[in-house]
């Protein structure tokens, strides 16, 4: 049973908000049971098996991708909400859905479909994920997207905070289906993104190391990870393995102690934060003014070290920045290819963008390439400039 400040998990009409489209529920599963498998099948989830979290999909079979990054950031969701008393199938929803509109190559992708939409609506992944949930999936004969529940939107929209300056769409959909943008987000949305946080710092930490663009020497001052570090180093030292097999063995390790610390001392200081406030509802938690989830300020600023220690010798690691520079090149060319020429696009979204003015046809064009994953955008790209490929 989930406790009095989650959002209730029963599936009576007084326990949640509802969906744009009404719909007869399951006698079998809670809305949000139906809202996680929707989102499990989706097409857009599907193809996150081969977009970029760090390294391009083809640069190895064993760094993540957009796909199991997003498991695994659901895995530890569902621990620390359970942990918290609160609705795991919902915390699962908003975690396995938050990187749904994200494009094939990652950040560089985005970055460069945000510069080519500047002047035409702008693009941003959040903004696409709820555009995907609620109008490009193409799924059911009642309605366009997934129709998930108010309280999965709102996760979704909101994860990352109140919504101060919405984007077009944003208030284009909050317009008919009102979802709060300026408060926060429940508990369950909070945890679904500060377990991205946790997810981020320990597996990238990871594909890091494994790709050689960090070293154990590199990560020895760092809070929480050198210490990790020191102490996994000791057991192989114990045990006495071979030096090839123990580099992995602490690898693993490290970051196995790093994820378990930072979802302990975020569990332990929401604890604290949820009997200081004392909420009696879901709603309580949605207008506290701050996040309710959160790490101890100790822990805060150990996490603020990793993320720019991240930044500074991985995300902008030359490699990654060579990789980034190309991807940005791609995908802008196939952006200006098809707006300019939409008779190139395939059927049937040749036709619609025909019809369509020049803001809708650039939008389409958007959806297109956000929607691919990392290889068949590289292909599209050959086949829209090299003479060599067929078309």
């Amino acid at each position: 049973m989930v406790a009095i400040y989650a959002v209730q998990d029963s599936g009576s009409p007084t326990d949640f908000r509802g969906r744009l489209y009404p719909e007869v529920e399951s006698p079998v599963r809670s809305p949000w049971q139906r809202d996680r498998d929707r989102v499990l099948h989706s097409a857009g989830f599907r193809t996150l098996q081969y977009k970029t979290q760090v390294f391009i999909n083809h640069e190895g079979d064993f760094f993540r991708t957009r796909l199991t990054h997003s498991l695994e950031v659901a895995q530890i969701a569902r621990s620390i909400a359970r942990n918290l008393d609160l609705n795991e199938d919902l915390t699962e929803t908003v975690a396995l859905a938050h990187d749904l509109g994200h494009t094939p190559f990652g950040h560089a992708g985005e970055d460069a479909l945000a510069l080519a939409m500047k002047d035409w609506g702008g693009f941003d992944h959040n903004t696409q994920s709820l555009r995907l949930v609620t109008a490009l999936e193409a799924r059911y004969h009642a309605f366009d997207g997934l129709n998930l529940t108010w309280e999965a939107l709102e996760g979704l929209a909101k994860h990352n905070g109140p919504v101060k300056r919405p984007t077009p769409y944003f208030a284009e959909y909050d317009a008919k289906h009102h979802l709060d943008l300026q408060s926060h987000a429940s508990a369950e949305a909070q945890v679904a993104a500060m377990s991205d946080d946790i997810a981020y710092h320990g597996h990238d930490l990871d594909d890091g190391l494994r790709a050689g663009l960090l070293s154990f020497e590199d990560i020895e001052d760092l809070p929480l990870v050198g210490d990790a570090l020191r102490r996994s180093r000791e057991m192989e030292r114990q045990i006495g393995r071979e030096a090839s097999d123990q580099a992995q063995r602490v690898r693993h390790e490290t970051i196995r102690v790093v994820i378990n610390q930072l979802a302990t001392d975020l569990t332990d200081q929401t604890r604290r934060n949820l009997e200081a406030l004392n909420p009696q509802s879901a709603d309580d938690i949605r207008n506290a003014g701050y996040p309710v989830v959160a790490f101890s300020p100790e822990m805060r600023e150990a996490n603020k070290t990793i993320r720019k220690f991240l930044y500074a010798n991985m995300y902008r690691h030359w490699r990654v920045n060579r990789m980034a520079r190309k991807a940005k090149i791609a995908v802008r060319e196939i952006f200006d290819i098809l707006s300019e020429d939409p008779g190139l696009l395939p059927d049937p979204l040749r036709g619609r963008a025909k019809a369509a003015d020049d803001v809708q046809r650039r939008r389409l064009v958007a959806d297109y390439i956000a929607g691919m994953t990392d290889r068949f955008a590289m292909e599209e790209h050959r086949r829209l400039t090299d003479l060599s490929v067929l078309g």
